[in-house]
């Protein structure tokens, strides 16, 4: 499935509209994906523009009531902490966990979408999420709220880490 969503990313990530679902469909198949990998994909895709239209941030501090056709999220407080359940962690492991911390101290994942991540890595249909697959699940949800991550952080994203030098 993660090789269907680099696919889709890389291909319509910019000015370009990703096609109707039948139409990617066609694409992908086409390209020379398997039925199976394709259709997870699709469904995966369908949960993450869901989850990205029902969500919005308000800047209204006091607890945010939700309505019919959204859910409104109130901003994270700074002084306040995620506490992930026994699944997160075990599906997760420390260094994804870690990664998301990263992302969130540095000031590019914001609760809303580090929700939405956590949702998708859950919903990815494996029992342990990889590091390189949180990071399309990160690309993935930046791309599906319309927005790119500054350029070092896409190069973070990007990076498998395997060709860094210590120093």
């Amino acid at each position: 499935m993660f090789e269907v969503l680099v696919f889709v990313y890389e291909n319509y990530w910019g000015g370009d509209a990703c096609p109707q679902p039948d139409q990617l469909q066609r694409k992908l198949r086409a390209v020379g994906f398997e039925a199976d990998e394709i259709q997870q994909a699709l469904a995966w895709l369908g949960a993450l523009s869901l989850a990205t239209r029902n969500t919005r941030i308000s800047p209204r501090a006091e607890p945010a009531t939700p309505s019919n056709d959204s859910l409104t999220s109130v901003a994270q407080s700074s002084a306040s902490m995620r506490v992930y359940s026994i699944e997160e962690q075990n599906r997760l492991g420390p260094l994804c966990l870690g990664f998301i911390s990263f992302l969130e101290s540095s000031g590019v994942l914001p609760a809303y979408m580090r929700e939405v991540v956590l949702d998708r890595a859950l919903a990815s249909g494996t029992d342990m999420i990889d590091l390189d697959d949180l990071k399309i699940i990160v690309l993935m949800v930046y791309w599906s709220y319309g927005e790119e991550p500054d350029a070092l952080i896409l190069d973070e994203l990007c990076d498998d880490g395997n060709s860094r030098i210590g120093h």
